[in-house]
């Protein structure tokens, strides 16, 4: 597994975003309060101090990349993690993209620029679902990554199977949110979202249930 190309990858989105807001501190007023939060309507409703608008997101993002980097070391399938480093690669390069995509516009709202964070993030949600996706049938059971139920645990057949309809299920989910944003608008996207996706991952548990119940080579999950 090459840790070190996410590291790298991450380390640059975190610098990036880092570079940004050092661009912006000097032309935000001390003790100035900027936007961090939205609502489900695009207005904005959440202020925070401005260390907390420009170094929060860039923090957490560091926090993720070397949460990110040290899963693969202490993952006790390491094989199976390896076998899925690409799914794991691109996966974890969507998440950091949509930090660094998040802190972006709430840099930019800072500064006063008229910015929807909330249809920008679900635009970004959609696109990562699709990235998600498109990987998550090519995974192997792990502890860390992927949709991790006792039953997918136990029975490779139950991961094959489960991950192979959840990928088909995010990319169906992204795509729907990614034109309803277009179409309806951000607070239709976020309905649609929680409506399509919820029901859809509880539909995946009790289906890898299924599959690992009429499994023969399961293992017990007790």
């Amino acid at each position: 597994m090459k840790v070190r190309t996410l590291v790298v990858i991450g380390g640059g989105i975190a610098i990036a975003m880092l570079a940004v807001s050092a661009w912006a501190w000097p032309q935000i007023p001390d003790g100035a309060q900027v936007p961090v939060h939205w609502g489900p309507s695009g207005e904005i409703d959440g202020y925070a101090a401005k260390w907390v608008g420009l170094l929060a997101l860039p923090a957490l993002t560091i926090g993720l990349v070397a949460l990110l980097a040290l899963i693969p070391r202490i993952e006790p399938r390491r094989d199976h993690l390896r076998r899925s480093w690409t799914a794991y690669l691109a996966t974890s390069v969507a998440v950091l993209t949509l930090t660094g995509i998040i802190h972006g516009v709430v840099v930019l709202a800072a500064l006063g620029n008229d910015v929807d964070l909330t249809a920008i993030v679900l635009i970004s949600l959609g696109a990562m679902f699709v990235v998600i996706g498109n990987f998550l049938g090519k995974t192997r059971s792990n502890w860390f990554f992927g949709i991790r139920t006792p039953w997918t645990l136990s029975s490779e057949l139950s991961w094959a199977r489960t991950h192979r309809v959840g990928g088909w299920l995010f990319i169906g989910v992204g795509v729907l949110v990614l034109l309803t944003t277009v179409v309806l608008g951000s607070e239709a996207a976020l309905w649609v979202m929680l409506g399509s996706l919820l029901p859809g991952v509880a539909a995946l548990f009790a289906y890898s249930y299924l599959v690992w119940r009429d499994d023969p080579a399961r293992t017990a999950t007790r």
